[in-house]
């Protein structure tokens, strides 16, 4: 069983012991652990000796009107679950612990790339997640740190937020984890009814359609990739309104979530470029998330 820390001082004197010796990974969670999170830790397990979870409800990344208070608080059987796969520490720290002054009057923001995609819904979501991140990597220290893909957005803010703050540690992406009927885990999928369940698994079917018909054509132009595009985003979300969903956002973009510039990519000489479509949509209570990543081709100018 791992061992739990509450307190900053006394997680940070047991790691002090085995900087010198041995790698240290971090897996950051909000508890409540799926078999995604489970994974994760595996991944962490192969890149280090030593892995601490952290399980912190962090409440500077929710809104006003979010599930902050509902969102649920499991120690118990996070505890039992990180048994499974030998995780070494577990840091569940109290919001007080954490920030000692709430509002901090210290902030992270990571600039442009957080004011698209579920930045426009949740304006501060991301300012919340970067100073919690910062942190988590000051308090543990480690050599590595795991994330999964399911939150891109998150992810590629972590990933400049490292770069920008010059943060000794790597980071690994891990593919999402999913359902045998291809929905992305997420511990928001317990708010989604029996009925709601069935129907969620359309947003990854519809992702990967859309995936599917982008990267069989071959583009000459930036308006004739738009305007496939942009049919092809409206059938998307027909079917996605028709099942029940409420689109948040669903967009395409570079995979360092840019603007898609076919015409640029071409001056550049290259002959195809890596893309991702992201999506948020609210069925019922749950607001899922999901990704498909593919790579479009183009012809050559010359």
């Amino acid at each position: 069983m791992p061992i739990i820390y509450h307190h900053i001082s006394a997680l940070q004197t047991t790691l002090k012991a085995y900087r010198s010796h041995k790698r240290i990974a971090l897996v950051p969670t909000m508890g409540n652990l799926h078999a995604g999170h489970l994974e994760l830790v595996k991944i962490a397990k192969q890149h280090a000796d030593i892995v601490v979870v952290s399980i912190f409800v962090n409440p500077t990344q929710f809104g006003v009107g979010e599930d902050f208070d509902s969102y649920p608080r499991t120690l118990d059987d996070d505890v039992a679950k990180l048994t499974t796969v030998n995780a070494d520490y577990v840091f569940a720290p109290s919001v007080d612990e954490m920030y000692p002054v709430l509002p901090a009057p210290t902030s992270i923001s990571a600039g442009m790339i957080t004011k698209q995609l579920c930045g426009q819904s949740r304006p501060t979501h991301f300012d919340g997640v970067g100073i919690v991140v910062a942190k988590l990597f000051n308090i543990v220290q480690p050599d590595v740190a795991i994330f999964g893909q399911k939150d891109y957005q998150q992810l590629t803010i972590i990933r400049q937020l490292v770069r920008d703050l010059s943060y000794p540690v790597a980071i690994i992406a891990v593919p999402i984890i999913r359902a045998g009927d291809g929905l992305a885990l997420s511990s928001r999928n317990q708010y989604l009814s029996e009925a709601e369940r069935e129907v969620a698994p359309v947003l990854h079917q519809a992702l990967h359609k859309l995936a599917q018909q982008l990267k069989h054509g071959i583009y000459s132009t930036q308006s004739e990739f738009n305007d496939l595009l942009d049919v092809l985003l409206k059938q998307t979300r027909m079917r996605l309104v028709k099942a029940g969903f409420i689109i948040d956002y669903l967009e395409i973009k570079t995979t360092q979530l840019e603007p898609v510039q076919i015409d640029k990519v071409q001056t550049q000489n290259k002959q195809t470029q890596d893309l991702i479509i992201l999506a948020a949509a609210w069925l019922g209570r749950a607001r899922l998330l999901d990704n498909e990543t593919l790579s479009i081709s183009y012809a050559s100018s010359h």
